[in-house]
């Protein structure tokens, strides 16, 4: 091992190294940017949107099967960006806690709560050894009644916050700085402003001209607080009205 004081600290999750790191929760993350896929969310003001590409990794498979983009209750959906097989794991569990809450409490769980929730569970695999981190990040969006749209990350640390936008994944970075740049002047976004500022972040940082089939888009608006995904026809709507902008 070529880590100098690093060494053999990330043997073990539970154990922090001389430098107060915790290896394999880095290397969740690290996961999570080595899936290849990059996401986005944005918020404006009449709902929020996530986008984030669609590949289909052989011929053979039935694309209509492969999605990143899943509904947690009829008003909260998420885009889950890594391994794949993790993102299933923890909708599911995440599922599960909202028709806890649900049945317990006699109303839909709000999206801050199950984010939070969701957040409390990635810290336990932080601290325990018998459980590794998922390898995945979750971005959920959501209407709230009371304060409107909503959009949150957590991450495999347990770490989650709102915010006006984010992303995920291979060039978060690049999304990031991207959506800084548009959103620095804090514009007033519509529905439709806000799914072609996603969808354009996306197609700016991988420099890549989509076609409807290649991203999946879920929205939640203020007209429809239901989450649902884009068909094809809507996204190539969208992309039409992008390319004519330009």
């Amino acid at each position: 091992m070529s880590r100098g004081s690093g060494a053999g600290y990330d043997r073990h999750i539970t154990i922090f190294s001389p430098e107060g790191r915790l290896y394999q929760v880095e290397y969740a993350f690290k996961a999570i940017s080595n899936s290849g896929l990059t996401s986005v969310g944005v918020r404006g003001r009449d709902g929020c949107v996530v986008v984030t590409q669609r590949k289909v990794p052989d011929k053979l498979l039935d694309p209509s099967t492969i999605t990143h983009v899943f509904k947690l209750t009829p008003k909260i959906g998420c885009v889950m960006t890594g391994m794949i097989a993790d993102a299933r794991s923890q909708v599911t569990r995440a599922r599960q806690e909202a028709a806890e809450f649900r049945y317990k409490y006699g109303y839909e769980i709000p999206t801050d709560v199950l984010a939070k929730r969701v957040a409390n569970l990635n810290q336990v695999y932080t601290q325990q050894a018998a459980m590794r981190p998922y390898g995945v990040s979750m971005i959920l969006i959501g209407q709230d009644d009371e304060l409107g749209p909503q959009l949150y990350k957590c991450d495999p640390a347990g770490y989650y916050v709102g915010y006006k936008a984010t992303a995920a994944g291979a060039k978060q970075q690049e999304s990031l700085n991207h959506l800084e740049k548009k959103l620095k002047k804090n514009p007033e976004l519509s529905m439709e402003d806000t799914i072609e500022l996603a969808i354009t972040t996306l197609s700016t940082v991988l420099a890549v001209d989509f076609k409807a089939s290649e991203i999946e888009v879920g929205i939640v608006s203020n007209e429809n607080d239901n989450f649902r995904t884009l068909s094809i026809d809507e996204i190539d709507d969208h992309l039409q009205r992008i390319v004519e902008k330009d």
